[in-house]
């Protein structure tokens, strides 16, 4: 089944959790089995992608419940990802996937690699004065959506936080924009529609909130997320930029949920991973890795009372194929 731990070297629960979900995407592992081999150890032992091979390899021959990630950690403490320090998974995941980009010699495989990862908005900017519009495509990695709105107020689904994401703000008194027509600062309204979006979409809920004192704290009220999710159903036309055949692809089904639990100071990360190839869900946590249901999968979506308990930070779907 491919469903093999990773034993805990030294708080590394939230590398792990990020290695099954990169490991278990068939998609991410049929282009990690083109790269090239580099040819000198020293160059191997250097190399996130080769190592990442190098531990599906070994997770997939051996017949053992867990392996040790131990040589791929070695080779990340060289980037600067260290061990025994408490990581974010929205960050971590970020570097993870610049490293194996930047480190895959095919442009073939980089531009394999984009295209399964790499959401494409375009952002707008329009003067309020004269309606000068500025239009500029950029492209994200994950969809950084906020669990709270303008007035702090928590959304309730994440159909909410999709639709928030997406809505346009007025940017008036300090947020004004410098337009180049009324040779002044101006209110503009700002919007971002939706052009592309990957194979893989990863979804980052912005659990983590800085108060103006620096303090980070952690929302864990309850905000469902569904098992299989339209975009089309959810966005507006005004919140897309994309034509039709495009939006037709915009139906996902949900493939990975990694998990914290705890607090901001000291807590633990595990998955919960859909097997592409049973369609039956696992939970790893680090060495230990069971079957478990959609039910279980749901007790992630939080509770205010329940601070310590897990709670969904980062959402995978992928895109259901056609019938």
């Amino acid at each position: 089944t491919g469903a093999i731990g990773l034993y805990n070297v030294g708080q590394s629960c939230c590398l792990n959790s990020l290695l099954q979900v990169f490991l278990m995407n068939i998609h991410f592992t049929g282009i990690l089995r083109r790269i090239t081999v580099p040819l000198h150890d020293s160059q191997k032992s250097r190399s996130v992608p080769y190592q990442m091979l190098l531990l599906l390899e070994k997770m997939q021959c051996g017949k053992q419940k867990a392996v040790f990630p131990t040589a791929l950690a070695q080779c990340l403490s060289a980037y600067r990802v260290k061990l025994f320090v408490q990581h974010d998974a929205a960050q971590l995941f970020l570097t993870l996937w610049n490293l194996i980009k930047k480190q895959m010699k095919k442009p073939e495989l980089v531009e394999s690699l984009s295209y399964l990862y790499t959401i494409c908005v375009q952002e707008h900017l329009v003067c309020q004065k004269c309606s000068l519009e500025t239009r500029r495509n950029s492209s994200m990695l994950t969809l950084p959506l906020p669990v709270l709105d303008a007035d702090s107020h928590m959304l309730k689904t994440l159909e909410d936080c999709l639709q928030y994401f997406f809505c346009p703000e007025e940017l008036t008194g300090r947020n004004m924009c410098f337009c180049e027509q009324c040779g002044m600062k101006t209110p503009f309204l700002q919007s971002m529609k939706l052009v592309h979006l990957p194979q893989t979409l990863t979804i980052h809920l912005k659990r983590f909130c800085f108060e103006e004192s620096t303090s980070v704290y952690k929302l864990s009220h309850h905000l469902p997320f569904p098992q299989y999710l339209d975009f089309n159903t959810v966005l507006t036309e005004n919140q897309c930029e994309a034509d039709d055949n495009e939006k037709a692809a915009w139906q996902y089904e949900l493939f990975a949920v990694v998990a914290h639990s705890g607090s901001t100071d000291f807590g633990h990360y595990c998955a919960y991973i859909r097997s592409l190839t049973e369609c039956k869900w696992y939970c790893f946590n680090d060495s230990e890795v069971c079957k478990v249901s959609w039910d279980d999968v749901k007790s992630t979506y939080g509770h205010s009372n329940l601070n310590w308990g897990e709670t969904a930070y980062l959402l995978t779907y992928m895109k259901k194929t056609p019938q």
